[in-house]
């Protein structure tokens, strides 16, 4: 197993210097950074090739996340929308490609924050989501990606709240590009029983997050790391890790996952360096000691 973070523990903001991110993340042991899409479309071939170089240099390798504006909405019901989508995830893999990114994660079927004003069609998105993201999973399949569907809690999203939906709809799409993301602080919402909805996804697990019920780092709360660590060896996971921890108010990260206290308590960055590479060390022996 390979484990990460995502650089947006240490950010208040969705665009970062991820050169930056990948020598902490390299300094802190891990073995990948996990960046975020938002700024990738304006990148130059010069800027893609050079963040590829850096991520080698340090022996780090990149995974992507993405969290799609309604603009980028694969199931939308707007066949404008929808064919602006598939268009926006075309050119995203093709970037992906050039960064030798291999997995990119999120709500990459529907649309995030879900804007729950308006009326939900789970039925008609999910038709629409599993025919587009068909076509999209056969560009990502072609361009060497894996395409994860994370499964969100009903507060974030509503088309897969549980890992059964996400196995539900990836087996539907049926290319084997598209698998499921599962992530501990959404199952521990949504599941009755989180190592079963671990094992339920054997075979099509092809992406885990990793943070505590409140998204500090793992090992800072009550999740049930020993429970959730036999699972993944039940079904031979072989995939990444990422820690995905938020703590810290403010900014555009702040606000769009609702941290509306201090969860640091105060730290500064050297705290939570220590506390990343603290929770890295809990997770290597919960994931392969235990």
């Amino acid at each position: 197993m390979k484990y990460g973070i995502y650089y947006a523990y240490w950010e208040q903001e969705w665009t970062a210097d991820y050169f930056k991110y990948i020598e902490k993340a390299a300094r802190l042991g891990f073995d990948c950074l996990e960046i975020a899409c938002t700024p990738l479309p304006e990148y130059s071939a010069s800027k893609l090739a050079d963040l590829r170089k850096c991520a080698a240099d340090h022996g780090i390798f990149l995974t992507a996340g993405h969290g799609p504006n309604a603009s980028q909405n694969l199931a939308s019901a707007d066949p404008a929308v929808a064919a602006g989508a598939k268009k926006f995830y075309v050119d995203l893999l093709r970037k992906l490609e050039i960064l030798d990114i291999h997995t990119i994660g999120g709500g990459i079927y529907s649309y995030w924050p879900v804007d729950y004003s308006r009326p939900v069609d789970k039925a008609g998105d999910w038709a629409r989501g599993v025919a587009n993201v068909r076509e999209v999973g056969r560009v990502a399949r072609d361009c060497g990606v894996d395409y994860c569907l994370e499964v969100l809690n009903r507060f974030e999203g509503y088309l897969l709240n549980t890992a059964a939906e996400g196995v539900a709809f990836v087996r539907e799409v049926d290319v084997p590009a598209v698998k499921v993301m599962l992530d501990t602080f959404h199952m521990n919402i949504e599941e009755d029983d989180i190592g079963g909805a671990i094992r339920s996804a054997k075979g099509v697990l092809g992406h885990f997050h990793t943070g505590e019920c409140n998204r500090r780092v793992p090992g800072k709360g009550r999740t049930p790391w020993h429970e959730i660590a036999c699972a993944l060896r039940d079904i031979d996971y072989r995939g990444s890790v990422v820690m995905e921890p938020f703590v810290r108010m403010g900014g555009t990260v702040g606000s769009d996952i609702k941290i509306w206290r201090d969860i640091s308590c105060g730290a500064d960055e050297a705290r939570l360096d220590a506390d990343a590479a603290s929770a890295l060390e809990f997770e290597r022996y919960m994931f392969e000691t235990l």
